[in-house]
């Protein structure tokens, strides 16, 4: 078995699998288009994949919402492939991300079945969110970096 290559999408080819796979995981299960990925952050965000043999298998987003606070945001591992620390590696790469651009503060919104893996890499609940257009529980965290 190979090993697991974590990287930006580098060919417009690869975007677009990168976008299958966002759907597939996070948006299709609920009933969202494909179009419901893209927000007017999508062209100024760090996209990360994890691959392996050949396939993406996990990813991440990561945008700044001002210059020193920046937002996480779909992320997702394959189901056969979760709790083997690759939704820790594609955070822990996020954060050095954030954290290489100024940001002090990394907020995101997980989705409730999430929450206690935000905590476990030390996000701490700040309250409910109320928008999102999934129409699933959403809790706002945040970390300090």
């Amino acid at each position: 078995m190979s090993e697991i290559e974590f990287r930006t999408p580098n060919s417009k080819n690869e975007f677009l699998e990168y976008d299958l796979f966002r759907w597939r995981l996070l948006r299709k299960p609920i009933g969202k288009t494909i179009e419901s990925l893209k927000d007017d952050f999508e062209d100024f965000s760090f996209h990360l994949i994890g691959i392996k043999d050949n396939q993406i298998i996990a990813c991440g987003r990561l945008h700044f919402n001002t210059k020193t606070e920046a937002q996480i945001r779909y992320m997702a591992v394959e189901k056969n492939f979760q709790r083997n620390g690759i939704g820790r590696k594609i955070l822990k790469i996020l954060e050095k991300e954030a954290k290489n651009k100024n940001a002090r503060k990394i907020v995101l919104n997980a989705r409730d079945h999430a929450i206690n893996f935000y905590k476990s890499t030390k996000y701490k609940v700040v309250g409910k969110y109320n928008g999102s257009d999934t129409g699933i529980p959403h809790t706002t965290m945040e970390k300090k970096i």
